[in-house]
């Protein structure tokens, strides 16, 4: 039998038959904040990039430079750089430029996607501010063994395959993947007489983890994932392109688990590489490159003094190797201490505190805390509240980049505080969330006096808003229906101007219902994004739009094992940009084939 870690109230340990997860803390330090997983529902009518994903299931907003091109994300009005993703427990942000594009992630390949919302880098590090996205390998032993395939094909000639291997054994678990998609991506430009060319993309990604049980308190795990990408970067309505970008990632996580009654002990290693080549002329051989080269240990332990309290321990190292056509050869060295407290007062009380210091010789970091509390008044309402000091790293570019990089950069810091309610009453939650975040020492890209980009900190900015998250199901006989909703009301600041920043929608929204009758199940989705400005004085702007998809999908096979399904993606044929001079793609269709085998 294998066992999955968490703790409980009784006992350090709860172990649990099948899972084994290795982001611990996003399920044992997060009680304080909202967490929303996706499920494998949400997955299978979100079959495209992790963009779209994200879109129609949280008020993240996604500004994007044309379909299936750069996309970057606005968690609670904070940059990309803000935003942390998380794979199998550690930070995989950009060490080059600090972000993660979410168009390079296919989220198939992965068996669980969770968003959590607000501060984050106490336990996660840089960049986790506004939010971070987690995504995990899970590895299920003493299951039977599916083998999943899906296909789908759609407008622009668009092609898109995934394979999906999960085996688990008594002492053996593996859990693989196999994702492909490419498009000609030539779609309509609404209002004008013009196509997206030079837009084609064509990307692979290969997933592999597996599990060993070496006896009933040793557990080694190990995880792998490449990804391979090549785009032409779409022109604009005013000038065309002729460029290509490639990008070539991997990842490669050595994980060993030792766990008694009181404690668990966890040792990760990890190797992650990134690499693009860039080409201005996609008929030369000419190009522009950059790569990091990073090796990552952590030792991860948890001990539970009492059936009430544990402290978590974590110990990073980070060594981080770049170099670059426009870059100067550098290494940078990491060491993190973070330390977490977690108290259960009583059945309906409890509370949280972490406290983590990094030490490089390349920026003074700051000491980093976070504070928070959960209080159940009944049964089915929660108050929570949280409050943290988070921060963001310089990236390699704005350290090096050869020219313009300012090594005498800080790390940008902020205060941030959210306090907010839960409501579970039968087959319905709602939650509601208040934030304010406080950034300081913003890292921008400003012209001097010569006309030199260079980057500084430069900015204070004030974040504050609402978010309100709603879902429901309900059966009558053999009809099911559920609904579920989001909307995310944002104001981000310049304080020294009262603006607020560019490409910030004050409003995002969405919902999605959904109608099953036996094998049939039919659904909507709506997004709406509000007006964004372009430029700093809020005198350009793009307008708000409202983005509605209709699907339909049917089991069929002795088993259930075949779905077929159809999608049409804006209905309305909705004119629409969410970079300025780049459309987005009127209405367009998706035929999807899953065999679950």
């Amino acid at each position: 039998m294998l066992y999955s870690f968490s703790w409980g109230q009784n006992d350090s340990i709860i172990r649990l038959n099948e899972v084994i997860v290795s982001d611990s803390q996003l399920k044992n330090f997060s009680k304080s904040q909202a967490v929303n997983t996706l499920n494998d529902s949400i997955l299978n009518k979100n079959q495209g990039s992790l963009t779209s994903l994200l879109s129609t299931n949280s008020t993240i907003y996604f500004k994007e430079n044309g379909a299936g091109m750069v996309s970057s994300a606005s968690f609670r009005g904070t940059t990309a750089q803000q935003t942390a993703v998380i794979w199998n427990g550690i930070n995989i942000n950009s060490q080059l430029n600090g972000q993660t594009d979410f168009n390079i992630i296919n989220p198939t390949d992965f068996t669980n996607i969770s968003i959590r919302l607000g501060g984050g880098s106490v336990i996660y590090g840089s960049g986790a501010i506004g939010g971070s996205i987690h995504l995990n390998s899970e590895l299920k032993f003493n299951t039977a063994t599916s083998n999943l395939f899906r296909l789908n094909y759609g407008s622009f000639e668009t092609y898109g395959g995934n394979y999906q291997l999960e085996i688990g054994k008594e002492k053996w678990a593996v859990q693989a993947s196999i994702s492909a998609n490419s498009s000609d991506n030539e779609y309509e430009y609404i209002g004008y007489d013009k196509k997206n060319e030079n837009g084609e993309f064509a990307n692979q990604s290969y997933n592999f983890s597996i599990g060993h049980k070496i006896n009933v308190t040793n557990f080694i795990k190990f995880y792998s994932y490449l990804f391979n990408g090549e785009r032409h970067f779409s022109g604009t309505i005013t000038v065309k392109s002729d460029d290509k970008y490639l990008d070539f990632n991997t990842r490669n996580m050595l994980e060993w688990i030792l766990f008694k009654n009181k404690y668990t002990s966890k040792i990760k290693a990890a190797f992650l590489t990134e690499k693009y080549n860039y080409y201005e002329n996609i008929n030369s051989d000419i190009y522009t490159f950059g790569q990091v080269n990073s090796l990552f240990f952590r030792h991860d332990f948890i001990y539970s003094i009492s059936k009430s309290i544990t402290v978590n321990t974590l110990l990073d190292f980070t060594e981080s190797d770049a170099k670059g056509s426009d870059l100067l050869t550098k290494t940078r060295i990491i060491g993190t201490g973070s330390i977490h407290w977690k108290h259960k007062l009583s059945n309906k009380l409890d509370y949280e505190l972490g406290i983590r210091q990094e030490v490089t010789d390349t920026y003074e970091s700051p000491l980093l805390f976070s504070a928070g509390t959960s209080f159940s008044l009944t049964d089915f309402y929660t108050i929570k509240a949280n409050l943290s000091k988070n921060f963001r790293i310089p990236a390699f570019n704005d350290l090096y980049w050869l020219g313009s990089g300012n090594p005498d950069l800080n790390p940008e810091h902020s205060l941030q505080g959210e306090i907010g309610t839960e409501l579970n009453y039968k087959n319905s939650k709602f939650v509601l969330t208040g934030f304010l975040i406080q950034l300081k020492d913003m890292i921008r890209w400003t012209p001097n006096s010569n006309g030199l980009w260079q980057p500084e900190n430069t900015q204070s900015v004030t974040n504050y808003g609402l978010e309100a998250q709603f879902e429901t199901k309900k059966s009558i006989d053999m009809h099911l229906f559920s609904f579920s909703t989001s909307y995310g009301y944002t104001v981000s600041e310049n304080n020294k101007t009262d603006k607020q920043l560019t490409y910030v929608p004050n409003h995002k929204a969405n919902a999605n219902l959904a109608y099953n009758y036996k094998s049939f199940t039919s659904y909507y989705q709506w997004v709406y994004t509000g007006e964004v400005f372009t430029s700093s004085d809020n005198f350009y702007k793009l307008d708000d739009y409202a983005l509605s998809n209709l699907g339909i999908d049917y089991n069929f096979g002795k088993k259930k094992t075949y779905l077929l399904g159809f999608q049409v993606l804006n209905v309305t044929n909705e004119k629409y940009q969410n970079v300025i001079s780049r459309p987005m793609p009127g209405r367009n269709f998706k035929l999807y084939l899953s065999l679950n085998l």
